[in-house]
């Protein structure tokens, strides 16, 4: 960990909706405005206010056409449809800002290593090192088809595909070039210097990339690496490859399990367990009072889409859940979707969940926990969960937008930094900087080991 501060990132989407179904009814959203640029900017400059150190958005492929075995919920509840690319509106949102950065999700089951590592390189470079990368293998049948496939690749697979995606990666982004290839000599008429520019030659079972990285190195090289494996398998490749890991467990007990879970695996693939930091998410509902801050949460969860709820679920854990009782226990099942998602509500909750339950509790900010209260009794949760628990920081959840963000950066942030759990001003440097205290991947990290 780089310091006893807490670390915040922005949970968000370049969609109308992304985790709290329905909200764009809600009186004053502004969820509509996720096409309009000057939405982003103001929503970074509010983030950098609140010395957040990123914006994370979320993405996906396909279209949520399990439910009711169609994609007309989806679409007419806008279930995270209709969306944008996020990665074209971080350039604007950089300009505005010196130092928020920004995690993108990019599917290492539908790009290919060598493009995409050029097109994380440039934005790193276009935004002097504020980039991170969200790995994610994709999970929606419909993304398959779309993208011309004959199904969906199975789950374990496609984290076969991932680990040789992201040693593509690591190779183009760690060893290609080395510091002092560009010499920029105008009087020798040389760039770069050749003999510092090395083929990776790799020749895998899913990728032949010989090299070199088309990119010089960028101020990070390698983005700052984000996982949110909740399976087996997942939490595998979270333990190998990420620096920062999302949590979606529903509870105290779970995330500590996981955590320990994972630290215990990057520890068998020699990497310092110390070196991974732990981001659950948090949906603040935060009000002057009490009183008002229950009151919002009560209108909040007034306004829940139920239906839309449970189309974005039916997604999540390939089951449509249409054909369900409402009152059906929800029991653990095996799913080729995310499977993390059906293990929060069975195996790793000691509650039984109905169908009815988890649509209810899903509602706002899926999986996340919910805090409702005034700003001191928020920034207490942050804080026991950071002193407790041992997160490292908080993947912040919007209901309403931009109010959210807002409404925490006005009255919780001035709390926690006033207990010096934020610091007054945002330290400079790149994202990985200023989350991890270090410049490069950490040294145990297996894109630096020898």
């Amino acid at each position: 960990m780089s310091d006893d501060h807490l670390h915040l990132n922005l949970f968000t989407m370049n969609s109308v909706e992304h985790v709290t179904v329905g909200s764009w009814r809600y009186p004053g959203d502004q969820s509509h405005r996720y096409t309009d640029r000057e939405y982003w900017t103001e929503v970074a400059r509010t983030a950098e206010r609140g010395g957040f150190d990123a914006v994370f958005f979320a993405d996906v492929r396909g279209v949520y056409d399990v439910y009711d075995d169609s994609v007309d919920p989806a679409i007419e509840k806008a279930v995270q449809t209709p969306s944008n690319d996020p990665a074209y509106v971080v350039p604007a949102m950089a300009e505005v800002t010196d130092d928020l950065g920004f995690a993108v999700t990019k599917s290492t089951s539908y790009n290919h290593p060598y493009q995409l590592a050029r097109e994380l390189s440039t934005l790193d470079h276009v935004t002097d090192g504020r980039i991170a990368f969200n790995i994610v293998t994709s999970y929606l049948e419909s993304a398959a088809a779309n993208l011309g496939l004959d199904g969906r690749i199975e789950h374990d697979e496609r984290y076969d595909r991932a680990d040789e995606f992201m040693e593509v990666c690591y190779r183009l982004w760690e060893d290609s070039w080395e510091d002092d290839a560009v010499v920029r000599d105008r009087d020798s008429g040389t760039f770069t210097d050749p003999e510092k520019v090395h083929d990776v030659d790799f020749d895998g079972e899913y990728f032949q990339v010989p090299g070199p990285h088309g990119c010089e190195p960028s101020p990070q090289r390698t983005p700052v690496l984000y996982q949110a494996g909740s399976s087996d398998r997942g939490r595998e490749f979270a333990a190998r490859n990420a620096e920062a890991v999302f949590v979606s467990q529903p509870n105290e007990q779970a995330v500590t399990d996981y955590m320990a879970d994972v630290r215990e695996r990057a520890e068998s693939y020699g990497r310092d367990p110390d070196a991974l930091e732990f981001f659950p998410g948090i949906v603040p509902i935060v009000g002057e009072t009490e009183a008002i801050a229950e009151a919002k949460h009560e209108s909040y969860v007034d306004a829940i889409d139920v239906e839309g709820v449970l189309t974005l679920l039916s997604g999540f854990v390939d089951m449509d859940l249409s054909e369900l009782d409402p009152d059906q226990k929800l029991e653990h099942i095996e799913t080729e979707a995310i499977q993390g998602v059906v293990n929060a509500f069975t195996t790793n909750d000691d509650r039984e969940w109905t169908v009815r339950e988890v649509a209810e509790f899903a509602g706002l900010g899926t999986t996340s926990p919910v805090v409702v209260g005034t700003p001191e009794q928020v920034a207490d949760e942050l804080e026991r969960w950071h002193d407790e628990v041992g997160v490292n920081g908080f993947n912040v959840k919007e209901v309403v937008r931009p109010d959210t963000l807002q409404e925490f950066v006005d009255l919780v942030v001035p709390e926690l930094r006033e207990r010096d759990l934020l610091p007054e001003e945002s330290s400079s440097g790149t994202l990985r900087e200023r989350t991890f205290g270090r410049s490069r991947l950490h040294e145990s990290h297996p894109a630096r080991q020898e």
